[in-house]
């Protein structure tokens, strides 16, 4: 199912990108900026906006602050991936720490998923 530009959410993914996190301008300008194929950031899909879209992957990349492993948090979060999996999207979810701490491993762990959706690799990576 193809899914909705929201022209509505437009201001609020320009902001987004004008206020991004130490983590995610951290992901985008040291990584995914110059990837191939290309992501793009705070991309509206639906009612919701993406921290990093990868169209040729049907592909998410959230990056996750700790509100997000508070129980409201991971109830939103849920219900938002069930979403955007309706539009057959697959969507990983990466701590801020994780950037921070492993920021080689979290590409290594980008660039594999991307394989794998675009099928150039057998398994999918842990």
């Amino acid at each position: 199912m193809p899914f909705l530009y929201n022209q509505k959410l437009i201001p609020l993914a320009k902001n987004l990108r004008k206020n991004a996190t130490p983590q995610e301008n951290h992901l985008w300008y040291d990584f995914l900026r110059t990837y191939r194929p290309r992501f793009q950031r705070q991309k509206s899909i639906g009612n919701y906006i993406a921290d990093f879209y990868c169209h040729q992957a049907k592909l998410i990349v959230e990056l996750d602050g700790s509100q997000h492993y508070e129980a409201k948090g991971l109830l939103q979060d849920r219900i938002r991936t069930l979403d955007l999996q309706q539009f057959g999207l697959t969507v990983v979810r990466i701590p801020n720490n994780a950037v921070q701490d492993n920021f080689s491993g979290v590409c290594e762990y980008i660039h594999q998923t991307v394989n794998f959706m675009m099928g150039k690799s057998p398994k999918a990576p842990s």
